[in-house]
């Protein structure tokens, strides 16, 4: 998990893109710490965050940005994420983002998937490698 967020902050300095933002500290921490809970499973971590980012940039481009909007994209993705079943707290935070970052109209696709991505599959291949790691994820 160090290693994806090395690699966060590299890619966040060699391109000057937004790779490395705190709901993906916060996403790695629930995986770490609590890789058993809902909001940790596959679905929650990739459905939700994605999500959650993609009504950030659909409200930022529709409606313009600032903490206005992130106001409004936070709720909206309060409200949804939780209907859809991929309540991802994380995924509320990152719908703010594209409204106070300007991240682009790629953001929930180019950063959020490939991370979330990223994150969920290392979490489950060292459930399989380090047995002292609770399994990964979660039996249903």
């Amino acid at each position: 998990m160090a290693v994806l967020l090395g690699a966060l902050t590299w890619l966040d300095f060699r391109d000057g893109g937004i790779f490395l933002i705190p709901p993906f500290a916060a996403t790695l921490t629930i995986l770490i710490y609590q890789p058993n809970v809902s909001i940790a499973q596959p679905i929650a971590v990739v459905g939700g965050s994605l999500l959650g980012a993609a009504i950030g940039t659909v409200l930022s481009v529709l409606v313009g940005f600032g903490p206005g909007v992130a106001l409004l994209a936070a709720l909206t993705a309060m409200i949804m994420l939780p209907l859809l079943r991929v309540f991802h707290p994380p995924g509320v935070a990152l719908a703010m983002c594209p409204a106070l970052l300007h991240c682009g109209a790629w953001f929930a696709i180019l950063v959020v998937l490939p991370f979330t991505l990223a994150a969920v599959i290392s979490c489950a291949v060292l459930s399989r490698l380090v047995s002292s790691w609770p399994r990964y994820p979660a039996p249903f």
